[in-house]
């Protein structure tokens, strides 16, 4: 079981009374999935415009509605194929509203090293999604990995948080991200070789 699995586990006797309000009003899992998106999109928008705190909280209020989407789905049998293409979706586009807020931010405040690590982990980051997304359309499981994207977000949350520590944060997460893009990539010639 994966950091991200266990704490998903762990985290669901928190989010089920959220879930039953949500399923009491109504509201669909698909619904979730763009709320979670447009906030992670204002993230980005407040990060752009230099307020990196700002970011962090929104990214800490809407990020956790990815573990919320999929559990209502299950607690409510809404589950589909074409939810969990959404949401997938969704969060890609949320990761690069993210690291776009980023790079302009780095951009205004002439870092060109701020620029390349976000561009770099942005591909890091979508590198780890679609290694999976590619091995899953093999036939193959592929949820290996330092990195996944809760990691990801929380420790960008924290580097926004505590701004003085995004530009090392984004270090961190550029290497990372490649790193697990990389595990994923082994994971797989290992698992084709049996």
């Amino acid at each position: 079981m994966t950091f991200t699995e266990k704490v998903k586990t762990r985290s669901e006797p928190f989010l089920l009374p959220v879930v039953q309000l949500l399923a009491k009003a109504r509201i669909s899992p698909c619904t979730v999935s763009v709320i979670g998106f447009l906030g992670v999109a204002l993230a980005g928008l407040a990060i752009a415009l230099g307020r990196l705190p700002l970011g962090g909280i929104l990214l800490a209020i809407f990020g956790p509605l990815d573990a919320v989407d999929g559990l209502l789905a299950r607690k409510t049998n809404q589950a589909s194929t074409f939810g969990a293409f959404l949401d997938s979706t969704l969060d890609r586009y949320a990761e690069i509203a993210l690291f776009l807020g980023l790079a302009y931010y780095f951009l205004k405040e002439s870092s060109l090293a701020g620029v390349i690590l976000s561009f770099l982990t942005l591909s890091g980051s979508l590198m780890v999604s679609y290694a999976r997304a590619r091995a899953e359309g093999l036939g193959l499981s592929c949820k290996v990995g330092l990195f996944t994207r809760f990691e990801r977000l929380l420790v960008l949350t924290l580097g926004l948080l505590l701004t003085q520590l995004v530009l090392p944060v984004l270090a961190i997460l550029a290497l990372l991200t490649h790193y697990t893009a990389l595990q994923r990539l082994l994971h797989v010639y290992q698992s084709t070789r049996k």
